[in-house]
């Protein structure tokens, strides 16, 4: 059995004293890939935030565990949130923004180095932007910028990698290729990725938690009215044929609708 890397009983967090979500229940093992869906203002934000250390429990528990299997304080993660604005005018390259996604991981505000360079090189390569890397980030696309941010989520190649509505910007190509990369990833990485995209998912993820308020965790990919209703997750397939295309939240009393939680 693999090891467990995350350890989450009874969790509660949100903000200014107020919870958005409550009483989570969730054990994340080495391997797994899990799809996070759930309505707008569920608090899958929130949840991936609490998680990567952004936001502090309100209560319970979450502890991390090494790949050897002993508990730590800081593992090593890979975030990459919604990137919903960003100041183009801010004097950055795309190979500077990458590096300092190796800040973290090394723990250290030293200079980098020229092995710090080449890490970025060659994951700039695998991502298909290399030829961006002295390019200032005000100048990119929206899609070559949430390229840039992955790039940077992974560059210090994380036990854990977190991922916020990655395909948000990504036209068709780079949303296949995405996945794709993102099963490659898993070979070597454990992944939470929140999506809308429920046509997608199941073909790449592994298992399924649905965050509305709490979390109901569904161990095999499949996505289905049935287990969205079972598992209290008020969302609508809207689907072609057999093929579920895009996803609707619904409306509810007392529920926000910020996308950001």
């Amino acid at each position: 059995m693999s090891n467990k890397l995350i350890e989450i009983n009874d969790l509660s967090a949100g903000y200014y004293g107020k919870p958005v979500i409550h009483h989570i229940q969730l054990t994340v093992y080495e391997g797994d890939f899990i799809g996070i869906i759930g309505p707008n203002g569920g608090g899958k934000t929130t949840f991936l935030k609490t998680i990567a250390g952004i936001i502090k429990p309100l209560s319970g528990s979450l502890k991390f565990h090494s790949p050897e299997g002993g508990l730590i304080e800081n593992p090593r993660l890979g975030y990459l949130p919604q990137v919903n604005s960003f100041d183009r005018s801010f004097p950055i390259s795309v190979e500077e923004v990458v590096l300092t996604g190796l800040l973290s991981a090394e723990g250290r505000l030293s200079r980098f180095k020229a092995s710090d360079k080449e890490k970025v090189r060659k994951v700039l390569e695998r991502l298909n932007i290399n030829h961006l890397a002295s390019k200032p980030i005000g100048e990119l696309s929206g899609g070559q910028m949430q390229r840039v941010f992955l790039a940077r989520a992974i560059v210090s190649e994380p036990w854990i990698l977190l991922l916020d509505e990655p395909s948000t910007y990504a036209d068709n190509r780079f949303e296949a290729e995405l996945y794709e990369l993102l099963v490659q990833l898993n070979e070597k990485m454990t992944i939470l990725m929140v999506s809308h995209d429920l046509g997608m998912i199941p073909s790449y993820v592994k298992s399924i938690a649905c965050v509305n308020g709490t979390l109901h965790y569904h161990p095999t990919p499949e996505i289905t009215p049935e287990i969205l209703r079972v598992y209290n997750c008020p969302i609508e397939l809207i689907t072609h044929g057999m093929v579920p295309h895009r996803v609707l939240s619904t409306h509810q009393e007392n529920s926000s609708t910020d996308e950001s939680y």
